[in-house]
């Protein structure tokens, strides 16, 4: 039986058991969970674990996500093929990384037809446009919100995520390499072909697919990151070398090593403006209940080891994992700021415009790409949170929601990739409603 045909007959199945988990969610004080110190339960095992599904619709003429106030929304660009990240380059175009991700891996466990079956539920809309993996061109010259051109720039890539441009280089971070490719800011097409500038963890499995680029501020170095291969080591440790870790590549050379590691999925690596200091958000491990454990945002320290798979949130001792690291585990740091659990968040950028309100300068806009594994949703949504001094300091706040109905049960669009345009709006990536939305103040 294939991947999909298991699916489709364990959902069949179980699919009223699972739609109905979220009438029984227990209490919790979710804000307890976002911030430096989050409250961590006590962790639970499940045979099957709690799960909320939601289907994908998409967007329907007219609607559009909320906003905060002091803030409207308009789409930039509709009809792209499941877009991912967004990139700004120097001259204002805006490029949308669309991408199809790679095979799925093996079924191993009795649950796995399960969580495929829910993630193909909850991210693909019926006859909506098949993900392509290519990079989209927008250019809105005069920043009013009405692109001039919408052209695809490159295509034949491999499940790309991640893109930075330095000095007559355009990098894109595939699943499996960093390719270089030739490029000036105010080209629309690349014909050339990329040579790889080095490789990255990723098949035969490749379970977190999704790899993200940025460049330190002199330019010299890239910074990568590479998810785990399995939720908490099912594959064995093998399947897990150089994964769930922020590689550091020396652009000249391409040789490259683990900067960071025990970071279960961590996401667009972005460096704190004016400073040296490198951020990450960390999708962290499933399946010890619906409230653990807390995603996160954090700085990452050279050498530093974040937990995974050993424990989490320092040193939180995870009980299925054997044999333990009480070596590893003795050093795991402890994150900088708790995001909530299972909110799922890819999408990280410092807002350093000017046009919105001046509350939000300095601070994060956080795409969370929501949850499934619990009995009631979390994420879906951007978030900010608030710095001061190169910290965070205070409550996350939502900036932009309703992508999912929770009343009618469904999903309208899902946020992954956040960035800022020469304008200062917030661009967000939507890659269920096949959009990029754009924030600008209200008039």
């Amino acid at each position: 039986m294939s991947r999909a045909a298991a699916a489709t007959a364990v959902a069949l199945a179980l699919g009223p058991v699972l739609l109905l988990a979220g009438c029984s969610d227990p209490a919790f004080d979710e804000q307890s969970q976002i911030g430096p110190n989050p409250s961590l339960p006590q962790p639970k095992q499940y045979l099957l674990p709690p799960i909320s599904v939601a289907k994908a619709v998409g967007w329907k003429q007219g609607e559009m996500p909320k906003v905060a106030a002091g803030l409207r929304i308009a789409a930039l660009t509709t009809g792209l093929r499941h877009p991912r990240q967004l990139y700004v380059l120097p001259n204002g175009d805006i490029l949308a990384v669309e991408a199809k991700p790679p095979p799925g891996e093996p079924l191993k466990r009795p649950k796995d037809p399960i969580t495929g079956w829910v993630t193909q539920r909850a991210t693909a809309v019926p006859d909506g446009p098949k993900p392509i993996s290519r990079i989209t061109l927008i250019r809105d010259a005069d920043g009013d919100g009405r692109p001039e051109l919408v052209t695809t720039l490159v295509g034949g890539l491999n499940s790309p995520f991640g893109v930075v441009y330095v000095d007559g280089a355009l990098y894109v971070a595939n699943t499996d390499a960093v390719v270089r490719y030739a490029f000036t800011p105010g080209q629309t097409k690349i014909t050339a072909p990329g040579t790889v500038l080095a490789e990255l963890p990723g098949g035969p499995i490749d379970h977190h697919w999704t790899k993200s680029l940025t460049v330190s501020p002199d330019g010299r170095t890239l910074y990568a990151t590479v998810g785990s291969n399995s939720n908490i080591v099912e594959n064995g440790f093998e399947a897990e070398k150089g994964r769930a870790a922020v590689w550091e590549i020396d652009r000249a050379t391409g040789r490259a090593r683990v900067f960071a590691g025990g970071l279960r999925n961590p996401n667009s690596p972005t460096f704190y403006p004016g400073t040296n200091t490198l951020w990450v958000v960390v999708n962290e491990r499933d399946e010890l209940g619906p409230h653990l454990v807390p995603d996160y945002l954090t700085s990452v320290r050279p050498n530093g080891f974040y937990g995974w798979p050993y424990s989490y949130y320092g040193q939180h001792l995870d009980p299925r994992v054997q044999p333990q690291r009480p070596d590893l585990v003795a050093r795991a740091i402890p994150p900088d700021y708790a995001l909530g659990s299972h909110v799922a968040p890819l999408g990280l950028t410092f807002y350093t415009g000017a046009s919105l309100p001046a509350h939000y300068r300095g601070g994060a806009f956080i795409g969370e790409h929501g949850s499934w594994d619990r009995y009631s949703p979390s994420g879906y949504k951007v978030a900010f949170v608030p710095f001061a001094g190169g910290r965070p300091a205070g409550k996350a706040e939502d900036v932009v929601f309703g992508f999912r109905d929770t009343a009618a049960g469904v999903t309208r669009g899902r946020p992954v990739g956040v960035a800022i345009d020469r304008t200062g709006a917030l661009l967000v990536a939507d890659d269920v409603g096949n959009t990029i939305w754009r924030v600008t103040a209200a008039r």
